[in-house]
């Protein structure tokens, strides 16, 4: 029986699990990905401490941290959770019975989730046919794979244009086709992107966007676009990359009667508390994130998701970390 489980290895559940740890909570961390959407990202420049790095080396020296200060991490996909009941000193504790893809068990007396975010869908033709065969929703995972092929990021946020940027450095040439009129994504990574594209390496497809996917049933062979550009309705590509940003990951979280919010999010208070007594969520899945969703404020949010678990645990408030 583990003081804490959190669910998911992004920069919430790591820094919730270095709070935990530094609180003395047994806790144990199962997620999928290391660094969670942070290890799409090639080059991160605001992360304090770093004048530059990747987000899977960052997450790799989080790791690290964490397993120093005693916690384990099991990269394992967690499908269900039950509640328990038992019983403690002080309180009745509401335990909870975490059961993982690979079909292991663990059982926790608090829990937090931070699945963060799972990659929003086109659901257009070709989409599914084509996954892995020149369709892709990471593109720090799979551009290596398209040197000197043409490809196309779809959207035009954060995600989109850092992801073309990255692209560029591979491939002959990059399009970004994005259904509004201008981007909107952070004006360092727009000015690098407007270098690229007087360099002729990447161009811009505004107002539009790809109703197809289009292939030889072997790869991609391009896309079908809605309105034409340059006189055509399509555009011969190698790759698609669709970057058009996430739904928070609640699934687990549904069949617990947490409160969501109308667009999915789980409605927390300023403690990281969901409705059900014991169980935290934190970062990108929480109604809290939406107001900067950055890897810093859910890190933020991990560290109190934390020492809520402690207090809910001890009956008294989180003792304070100094030169933190």
């Amino acid at each position: 029986m583990f003081d804490l489980i959190i669910i998911g290895i992004g920069p919430a559940g790591l820094m919730a699990s270095i709070y935990a740890s530094r609180y003395k909570l047994n806790n144990l961390l199962i997620g999928e990905v290391l660094a969670g959407e942070l290890s799409k990202g090639a080059k991160i420049e605001n992360l304090p401490g770093f004048i530059s790095t990747s987000g899977l080396e960052w997450g790799e020296k989080m790791k690290e941290q964490v397993e120093k200060l005693g916690a384990k991490v099991i990269y394992d996909r967690v499908g269900r959770i039950e509640k328990l009941k038992i019983k403690n000193e002080k309180l009745k504790i509401t335990a909870f019975l975490v059961k993982t893809e690979a079909g292991k068990e663990y059982k926790a007396k608090t829990l937090i989730v931070a699945t963060g975010s799972e990659r929003r869908k086109l659901n257009i033709p070709g989409e599914k046919d084509y996954l892995g065969k020149g369709v892709s929703y990471c593109t720090t995972c799979d551009i290596p794979f398209f040197r000197n092929k043409m490809v196309t990021m779809i959207g035009g946020s954060d995600s989109a244009v850092s992801g073309a940027v990255h692209a560029a450095e591979f491939t002959k040439k990059v399009y970004i086709i994005y259904r509004r009129d201008q981007l909107r994504a952070e004006p360092v990574w727009i000015e690098e992107w407007r270098e690229i594209e007087k360099k002729g390496k990447g161009e811009t497809v505004y107002g539009t966007n790809i109703t197809e996917i289009l292939g030889d049933g072997n790869k991609v062979t391009g896309v079908k676009l809605d309105k034409t550009y340059n006189g055509k309705d399509k555009l011969d590509l190698d790759g698609v990359f669709i970057e058009v940003g996430g739904v928070p990951g609640t699934s687990l979280l549904k069949p617990l009667g947490i409160n969501l919010t109308e667009t999915g999010y789980v409605q927390v208070n300023d403690a990281m508390e969901t409705n059900l007594p014991g169980l935290y969520a934190a970062g990108d899945i929480t109604d809290k994130s939406i107001v900067l969703v950055q890897a810093i404020t859910a890190m933020a949010q991990g560290a109190i998701g934390a020492a809520s678990a402690y207090k809910y645990l001890k009956g008294e408030k989180a003792p304070q970390i100094l030169g933190v």
